[in-house]
């Protein structure tokens, strides 16, 4: 098959700072004739993005790349994982999320590699920042945090209505400081996600963006962050418009639809009480997740006091409860709760600084289950 080259971009940001939302909220306001893929991989062992995103609209393929971060082992799971989507989506536009804890700059290599610069055109790499972690040097002390900010084209002040404008200036001096004085004027932007509707045709605007290219600089004010009113432009973009490229997906094998992973290794292994858990660490960072058979239905009262009460810095889960299917998503000490429309089973994964006490959660998650049928 042949079609034109395909509009990449990364969409990175430490834990919590809302890239999932970002990326729901760019679903919803796509072009409903473009097919768009999203890559989506998590530091956690288990699958829970994509069914947080839960996207109805038609022209979406999700897929998921659990476990780390998709840029070790030479980004094999990455690769393998883009060719599947790329092959079977046929897509119009690539959206790539790493995990929180991933290098962008290994992801960005691999992205950039001799035979993806024929399939992929590397757009704006966008960085999600909450600006009020300027404050924590558990953030701006750690090496990944500041690397998603040296790489970025396009800076998204995430959950701007939450805290004063000044904190966008400080902002734009930190990634100043950050970036050096060999890197290029960057676009910073305030991002809201309660002002979705009204900021997500400016974001979408700067999609295209070329990654690394000369990029505009926006001048934010006060008012500005807070109140969502357009930034004026300082400086405008200077890219040239160029005929698209055509590839042929038939040329080579790596653009194939069949899963290069067994039957066996995508078979969810449920132990005798029909669960299945699985942990990970680095970065000085411990997770822990489990998957439970559909059979399991949960207390949706106790589940939500449970939750609140982890001492976890991240949580996500999409679990069967007695009042529907529900969509877990907390950061920090922030609880949000969405509701799904559909599930094959019912997953969460937290994580945390410190070392979590898995039997203690698991038997506390037990507790408030029952299983049907069984």
């Amino acid at each position: 098959m042949i079609q034109s080259i395909i509009p990449t971009n990364v969409i990175t940001g430490f834990l919590g700072v809302g890239k999932t939302s970002l990326i729901k909220a760019l679903l919803q306001h796509k072009p409903e004739a473009e097919v768009w893929a999203v890559l989506v991989n998590e530091f956690g062992e288990i699958g829970i993005d994509a069914g947080l995103l839960n996207s109805n609209k038609q022209q979406v393929q999700i897929k998921e790349v659990a476990g780390g971060c998709m840029c070790c082992a030479a980004g094999l799971p990455m690769q393998v994982a883009i060719n599947q989507l790329i092959a079977k989506a046929k897509p119009d536009r690539l959206l790539i999320e790493p995990t929180g804890l991933g290098h962008p700059e290994e992801v960005l290599k691999v992205l950039t590699q001799p035979h993806y610069r024929q399939v992929l055109a590397m757009k704006a790499c966008v960085t999600l920042v909450d600006a009020r972690k300027l404050d924590d040097s558990r953030y701006t002390e750690h090496e990944i945090f500041n690397q998603q900010l040296r790489v970025a084209d396009l800076v998204l002040a995430s959950k701007a209505d939450s805290y004063q404008g000044a904190l966008m200036t400080r902002l734009t001096d930190y990634l100043e400081l950050v970036k050096g004085a060999d890197r290029q004027v960057i676009t910073v932007k305030p991002w809201s996600l309660k002002q979705a509707d009204e900021l997500s045709s400016s974001i979408f605007a700067l999609l295209d963006l070329p990654h690394k290219g000369v990029t505009s600089t926006f001048a934010t004010s006060a008012a500005d962050s807070v109140s969502g009113v357009e930034p004026k432009i300082m400086a405008a973009s200077t890219r040239s418009i160029q005929q698209p490229r055509l590839i042929d997906l038939n040329y080579s094998p790596l653009f194939s639809e069949q899963d290069t992973d067994s039957a066996a290794s995508q078979y969810i292994q449920f132990d005798e009480r029909g669960l299945q858990r699985k942990t990970n660490q680095g970065d000085g960072f411990y997770s822990c997740g489990w998957v439970f058979e559909p059979s399991y239905e949960f207390d949706f009262e106790q589940l939500v006091s449970l939750i609140k009460e982890l001492d976890v810095v991240r949580l996500k889960a999409v679990m069967i409860t007695e009042e529907g299917i529900a969509g877990f998503n907390r950061v920090d000490s922030e609880l949000s709760i969405v509701e799904i429309d559909d599930a094959m089973d019912s997953r969460i994964e937290m994580l945390s600084m410190s070392k979590i006490d898995i039997q203690a959660v698991e038997a506390a998650l037990l507790a408030l289950s029952s299983r049907l049928g069984v």
